[in-house]
């Protein structure tokens, strides 16, 4: 198989105009070929001559031969590959007493659910929240009154995090074992569009999202595995050092002996839990800031110019160092999205972002955040990350009006250090209530300092970006664990039996590097337990 790298192309061609470009760059003739698109891209980088970039993998016969008329080609643009693949070690010979008890179902804990089903290992899955269409409902009914349900909300049920946000499925893990291929082919088996498969950025939106959770849920229904809605996870029993039983919903005992915690960075009371269960834990440092807005036809046309009314609406990465020495960036960029109340715990205020699909709202939004660390939090216990989220949550609820709504502010107002009285031209797309506050107060002062210094650096990247009237809302605290499941090079925590997972544990970052955990979790028990007969 050959790999064709840098085939550009005009923002209007068809599939026809692809493969005339394939053929020019190998100099064919009559040879018939096929080829997969394995990276699409967009180059924008002179807005007036925007082009699509493509890696094409081609099959075709006597490949050595072709190469050789291709040697004025640019180096690296071209070469022979052997398509690798994803492989599922099975082989285990041990017997499982109890299946495999699955904590949570975000990405992690779906996708591990779904390659042990398929393997005959009959998982269990529980989750404390609700399944994804009465979750759907019940935070469609909290952003409407303020009524939240703390085991059902944007962070918890059925989905996880991920299912109420942009969708986003890029990400940077190195991958020589294909898990990132085989969770981009997962999500497309289960109802994604095909183009996640080759997207340099690609991404399902929340739209779309429910009723792949849901197809994969009655997957592993239909294997014989178990998925058990609002059942928390509340108390563990082990014993000479490997777990027994678990506890749920703080009445009901359970044998278990292979128990994967795929809780998510918001499980906090499970956090506290398992720390009174000695499971070893350790802090971890992470980022938090605002969420600000902009028109996202001021975004299109800053990245596009006089082609973005012909793209789709356009996304932005920007990084800064603040002269206070802290890392400022965007975060998951919402184009044509909103800015969600993320909230999970009474009295406190968190924000999200999230897109639909055709990312067609009337606003862009990205959090802008800032690096925190173990040194910056309040004391030395493992948890100490949790309650320093916490503060701040707490902060933006007061500062908010007091009763649930999110409070935000005009960035000139956040400079200024002073409350907003109107808005500019620019309406909040914000899920849930606002109230106009003033956020320095809801912040660290050394992470207000580096995000003013970061938006206003930023508008030499994208002009507008520091606008006087760009909507800032807050905070956002979530953007990764503060909390660290220690677990061996098997896997498992300091208990054995327990294997710490995704996000939440603190080996993930995002919905695609969850649901790769999954996969090397549900690889770990196959490779060592015979599945049920």
């Amino acid at each position: 198989m050959i790999e064709l790298n840098q085939i550009k192309l005009p923002i209007h061609h068809n599939e026809q105009d692809l493969c005339v470009a394939i053929k020019k760059a190998l100099h064919l003739k009559e040879e018939p070929f096929t080829y997969e698109i394995k990276k699409k891209s967009i180059d924008a980088r002179k807005k007036e001559d925007i082009r699509y970039i493509y890696s094409i993998l081609v099959s075709i016969n006597k490949e050595e031969a072709i190469l050789k008329r291709c040697k004025k080609i640019k180096p690296g643009t071209i070469r022979i590959v052997k398509k690798e693949t994803y492989h599922f070690p099975m082989g285990g010979t041990k017997a499982l007493e109890t299946p495999p008890v699955i904590v949570g179902t975000g990405p992690a804990g779906l996708f591990c659910g779904v390659m042990l089903a398929r393997a005959g290992f009959r998982p269990i899955l529980l989750e404390r929240g609700e399944c994804v269409e009465n979750r759907q409902k019940t935070v469609e009914h909290f952003w409407s009154t303020r009524k939240l349900n703390p085991n059902s909300n944007v962070q918890f049920g059925e989905g996880g995090a991920g299912t109420f946000s942009d969708g986003k499925l890029n990400t940077l893990v190195k991958d020589k074992y294909c898990r990132n291929r085989k969770v981009l082919e997962l999500f497309v088996e289960f109802g994604a569009p095909s183009e996640i498969l080759y997207l340099n950025k690609p991404h399902i939106g929340t739209d779309l999202l429910v009723a792949i959770v849901k197809n994969m849920r009655e997957e592993i229904i239909s294997l014989g595995g178990q998925v058990l809605f609002e059942t928390q996870l509340t108390d563990i029993r082990y014993e000479n050092n490997s777990l027994c039983e678990i506890q749920l919903n703080h009445n009901r005992w359970m044998k278990c002996k292979q128990l994967i915690l795929a809780i998510g960075h918001s499980a906090r009371d499970t956090f506290s839990m398992l720390q009174k269960r000695q499971l070893q834990m350790e802090q971890k440092p992470f980022a938090i800031g605002l969420r600000i807005e902009h028109k996202a036809a001021m975004i299109n046309e800053a990245q596009y110019g006089e082609a973005a009314k012909q793209l789709k609406a356009a996304d932005y990465k920007l990084t800064h160092k603040a002269e206070n020495g802290r890392n400022v960036y965007s975060f998951c960029m919402c184009p044509g999205g909103y800015v969600v109340n993320s909230s999970s715990e009474e009295g406190h205020i968190v924000v999200n972002g999230m897109s639909n699909y055709k990312r067609d709202y009337e606003n862009s939004n990205s959090a802008i955040i800032v690096n925190v660390t173990p040194e910056d939090f309040f004391s030395k216990d493992p948890l100490a990350g949790v309650e320093f989220q916490r503060h701040w949550e707490a902060l933006a609820y007061q500062k908010g009006d007091g009763k649930g709504a999110v409070p935000i502010q005009l960035f000139e107002d956040f400079k200024n250090n002073q409350v907003t009285k109107k808005l500019g031209d620019i309406y909040p797309s914000l899920k849930g209530q606002f109230a106009f506050s003033n956020l320095k107060e809801c912040l660290p002062s050394y992470v207000a300092d580096a995000i003013i210094d970061g938006v206003l650096h930023f508008e030499q990247n994208i002009k507008g970006f520091s606008r006087n009237d760009a909507v800032l809302s807050g905070v956002e605290t979530r953007t990764s664990s503060p909390v660290r499941i220690v677990r061996s090079e098997a896997l498992e925590s300091n208990i054995k039996g327990i294997f710490p997972c995704g996000e939440g544990a603190g080996y993930a970052g995002g919905i695609t590097s969850a649901a790769m955990d999954g996969l090397k979790i549900a690889e770990k028990i196959a490779s060592e337990y015979a599945p049920f007969s």
